[in-house]
């Protein structure tokens, strides 16, 4: 459907080597996008490309901490050079520190701020002027049900990712008389690395998610491809601010 084809559009999805940016750009690039995974791990990061669909030429990967405003910087840079033009900005970068709020250091907190919020707002500084001039553009920012929900052992996290809804909210106001689309995506508890030692650290988490979600199991990154293309399309020209849960159903119920 023409709506949803992104042919000859350009993506940089940062952590876009696995979990739920992997998701993600894997549906980018089946919609037609030429994909630039951002991340610190090379081998990790060709892998991911070489799951992308074809042409495998029209992908790349750049190193990038999201931490490093320099490397962001580089990393827009490089994506124009390549491409000549960047269309939509994923920013998927994402940590924890799962701790009480109480045991948690002041390192540790600003770590979690920095790459899950300071990130996302200067990347999205550095596509503003390349999407202004290009007519558009897209930025899908990665929040979470913790944007939403408390848990004990998430106060950096949750705080980080809250933020992140109120980020794009601001942007959304900011920046759509440029015709840039910003949006959130709230993932519910999804099978990836991150959660898997989430069930090895927090006990009965396993459990916990399934009795509360009411499609009774966890998400695959795979369940957030659909919602990226939509964001990515000019399907989704006049959504902005939003911030879209996809969680099973599990923000719906009491």
């Amino acid at each position: 459907m023409q709506l949803f084809d992104l042919k000859g559009r350009v993506a940089v999805v940062t952590g876009g080597n696995g979990g739920i940016g992997l998701g993600m750009a894997q549906g980018l690039a089946r919609a037609g996008a030429s994909i630039v995974i951002a991340a610190r791990d090379a081998a990790k990061s060709k892998a991911a490309l070489a799951t992308l669909a074809e042409p495998r030429d029209a992908h790349q990967f750049v190193a990038c901490d999201v931490t490093d405003e320099a490397a962001c910087r580089s990393l827009i840079a490089t994506t124009l050079e390549r491409f000549g033009r960047l269309d939509i900005l994923i920013n998927n970068s994402g940590i924890a520190a799962r701790k009480r709020p109480e045991e948690l250091s002041r390192a540790e907190w600003a770590r979690v701020l920095d790459v899950n919020l300071n990130g996302a707002f200067v990347l999205s500084q550095q596509v503003y002027a390349p999407m202004k001039r290009a007519g558009g553009g897209k930025i899908i920012n990665i929040g979470s049900m913790l944007s939403i929900f408390g848990v004990t052992y998430a106060a950096a996290y949750g705080a980080s990712k809250a933020a992140i809804v109120q980020l794009t909210k601001t942007l959304a106001v900011a920046w759509a008389a440029d015709n840039i689309q910003v949006n959130a995506v709230l993932p519910g508890w999804i099978d990836s690395d991150l959660t898997r030692q989430a069930r090895v650290e927090v006990p009965t988490l396993n459990e916990r998610v399934l009795a509360r979600t009411p499609a009774a199991r966890w998400g695959l990154p795979t369940d957030l491809a659909g919602v990226a293309v939509f964001l990515a399309s000019s399907a989704s020209d006049f959504v902005t601010g939003a911030a879209i849960p996809v969680d099973g159903g599990f923000s719906a119920q009491g």
